[in-house]
């Protein structure tokens, strides 16, 4: 299985968590990714309309009830690193909505990709007082050796959020960081930001055609 694909399952475990937050505020994080995980699974198995490729509604799925569990805000700050202090407020914010819509975009394909995978869950230890958590999880499937998916959540005012998702020992925000930081040695902050706008209507374009 490949990264994105990967990645794209990570964002799909998730994606029942909105209702369930609700419901249980004070859930703890690991039983608030174990209980809805498999629930989350079947749906995608079932929901015809993903089987068959439909992108279009994966991303609505995606933007309804995986977004709201996502710091994304502190996923771009990773992401870009040292050079994220030197962005203004409103590069800050570009910054962030176009990481958004390029993950949203990216991995959205392969989310429809899913048929046979289990997950299992592995033991959490943490304390009440603890503000982060890490979440590990492994994907099995047959005929592939298991790999894991770790998810990082930090404690806010508004609950758990992920902040980060990480492959096999690969880092989601860190994978990213290279890239980001050359973009900006040649190009600036605003470099950057259009070369992600840039990737995201090309993405969209690509979409809009299937």
């Amino acid at each position: 299985m490949t990264f994105k694909r990967l990645i794209a399952l990570a964002f799909f475990m998730l994606a029942g968590l909105l209702p369930a937050a609700q419901a249980s505020a004070q859930q703890a994080p690991d039983a608030l990714v174990r209980d809805v995980t498999n629930e989350v699974l079947e749906i995608v198995r079932a929901d015809k309309a993903i089987q068959a490729g439909d992108v279009h509604r994966v991303i609505e799925l995606v933007d309804a009830k995986v977004l709201p569990h996502f710091d994304f805000r502190r996923m771009t700050m990773l992401a870009v690193g040292r050079d994220w202090r030197d962005a203004s407020p409103a590069q800050q914010a570009r910054l962030t909505e176009a990481f958004r819509t390029l993950l949203v975009r990216t991995y959205s394909n392969a989310l429809t990709q899913y048929r046979d995978q289990t997950i299992d869950f592995k033991p959490t230890r943490f304390a009440a007082t603890d503000k982060r958590v890490q979440v590990r999880t492994e994907v099995r499937q047959s005929g592939a050796q298991p790999i894991g998916i770790d998810y990082m959540l930090e404690k806010s005012d508004a609950g758990w959020k992920v902040f980060d998702v990480i492959v096999a020992g690969v880092s989601l925000v860190t994978n990213y960081r290279s890239s980001f930081t050359q973009e900006i040695r040649s190009g600036g902050v605003d470099g950057l930001i259009k070369s992600l706008e840039d990737k995201n209507r090309s993405l969209e374009a690509e979409q809009q055609r299937s």
